[in-house]
């Protein structure tokens, strides 16, 4: 698997407050940005995957909906996470 607990920690400890702080909004939306990119990439080499596709396109409403929640609640975490990820907005 492409997510190991390893990596998930990995992201977590870079990202959020520590390696076992997986439920900040900042890891989550660093290990939806991790599994975007890799969907994306399995899309580029098969373009008619439809169950890659929907789970992609269903990763990116979770991912643009903690980053609304993030944007809510505290401008500033939300303007460093979006920096960090070099995301567009």
């Amino acid at each position: 698997m492409y997510l190991t607990k390893e990596k998930r920690a990995e992201i977590a400890a870079q990202y959020g407050k520590n390696a076992q702080d997986t439920g900040s909004a900042e890891s989550q939306i660093a290990i939806f940005t991790y599994r975007i990119q890799h969907l994306t990439e399995l899309m580029k080499q098969n373009k008619k995957d439809q169950v890659t596709e929907r789970a992609l396109v269903a990763l990116v409403g979770k991912r643009r909906r903690m980053l609304d929640y993030l944007k809510d609640t505290d401008i500033e975490r939300y303007r460093a996470i979006i920096k960090k990820l070099n995301l567009r907005k």
